[in-house]
């Protein structure tokens, strides 16, 4: 009997394939599906037009290099057998199958659980489903395989990080993906050089020494990234806006005030649901699982024309792309935002109470490199383990292992009240 091969084509890396019948079946999934019409950067897409691909496609390039990293690590002698293989493919696969529509924007005001745990909530639905398929999986996402659940020894440790770490496949892909759709090329890494220099000791995943420096550049370009692409503060004003718009819903809802929406996303409107009850109840998952972009943006289309001023006006400046004013600094912008409240509230003839959503601050931080998080690690040519942060001019010691953090406020402009805006 054949067996079926999925093979994409992928402007990132060119032609991938995913020989394995289990990853074709989570694939196929409609849950899997749905990240189609995900969108990977948010609304990053009104600054950089090109930014407008998905997490499916991450999610799948994401897999793609699982596959390469576990082929360097095979070729070692490290990875002992193709269950290993399967179960970090597999969760690489589905690191981000908990995303909340246009990703992180609204992970908090709309769902209130983060990605990362309804990910783990929905692997664990699917393996059910599958029949255990994803058993292994799903101890590699979590790392909580005890000896026993891989093959072969202990291995979950080195494949949960190639799934989630300081320098993960996550990140390698994202940061090429979001790099190539935006046209920013200081997102550009050398992923495939830091691929071959991956190497496991003590059951940790590290790289030789020889590969220090394209691992300064991978976190370089992530910082720059940060910077440039996801906090510009154009893409920061856009995301707060969609933010607020939702807020605003949700009040209006608890007031009682009925408003056009999609019935899965009419459902999280009524609800503020915890994971316990994610867990207990399959209809809230079932719910989110039918919950993605278009469920948004149609009705934020629609709240253009409604009673309340405040949800028509902030619809109408999304749809419309009249953003905020962003100022973003590392001075104290406390002053500022005094006048800006008192220009809004002139402007546009707001109350005390409505004031808020057009003119508001905020702090914004970059961590490029976390020293308290997982570190990464360097195997030096004489075989000492070392933090990266502690090789002779490392320039994440010098400099990329600080925390940049930076205060904004965003107001309305009278720009922003043109005559097709006013209530």
């Amino acid at each position: 009997m054949s067996i079926k091969v999925k093979i994409v084509n992928d402007p990132v890396y060119g032609f991938i394939r995913f020989p394995e019948p289990e990853l074709v079946r989570v694939i196929d999934h409609p849950w899997f599906q749905r990240l189609r019409n995900i969108k990977q950067m948010g609304l990053a897409q009104l600054v950089y037009p090109g930014a407008v691909h998905t997490r499916f496609a991450h999610s799948l390039g994401a897999c793609h290099l699982m596959g390469k990293a576990l082929d360097e690590l095979k070729a070692k002698g490290i990875i002992p057998g193709k269950d290993e293989c399967l179960a970090a493919r597999l969760a690489a696969l589905l690191h981000d199958v908990g995303h909340a529509p246009f990703s992180h924007s609204l992970e908090e005001e709309l769902v209130g659980i983060s990605h990362e745990t309804l990910s783990r909530i929905i692997m664990r639905r699917m393996d059910t489903e599958f029949g255990g398929m994803l058993e292994k999986a799903i101890d590699v996402f979590d790392h909580s395989a005890s000896p026993p659940a891989l093959s072969k020894g202990d291995g979950a440790r080195y494949l949960h990080q190639l799934v989630s770490s300081q320098l993960d496949v996550d990140r390698m892909d994202y940061l090429n993906r979001d790099s190539f759709y935006t046209g920013v090329s200081e997102g550009v890494i050398g992923y495939d050089r830091i691929l071959q220099m991956l190497t496991v000791r003590n059951n940790e995943l590290m790289v030789e020494e020889k590969g220090v420096h394209s691992v300064e550049k991978f976190i370089i370009a992530r910082r720059l990234m940060y910077w440039q692409v996801y906090l510009h503060k154009t893409v920061l004003g856009a995301e707060m806006l969609l933010i607020n718009i939702f807020k605003r819903a949700k009040e209006l809802v608890r007031q009682g005030i009925e408003l056009f929406a999609s019935p899965a996303l009419n459902y999280f409107l009524k609800r503020h649901l915890t994971e316990d009850d994610f867990i207990k109840d399959p209809e809230h998952l079932i719910k989110f699982c039918e919950l993605d972009d278009n469920d948004v943006m149609v009705s934020i289309k629609v709240w253009q024309t409604h009673e309340d001023k405040v949800l028509s006006k902030l619809s109408k400046m999304l749809i419309l792309r009249k953003l905020y004013k962003v100022v973003l600094s590392s001075e104290n912008l406390a002053g500022i935002l005094g006048d800006k409240k008192e220009q809004a509230k002139s402007l546009l003839g707001l109350t005390d109470e409505e004031v808020p959503y057009f003119a508001f601050s905020g702090i914004t931080s970059n961590s490029t490199y976390n020293i308290n998080d997982e570190l990464i690690k360097i195997e030096t040519k004489s075989g000492i383990i070392k933090n990266i942060t502690e090789i002779d001019d490392s320039l994440v010691n010098q400099t990329l292992a600080r925390a940049v953090h930076k205060n904004y406020i965003c107001f309305i402009t009278p720009n922003s009240a043109l005559e097709e805006l006013t209530f």
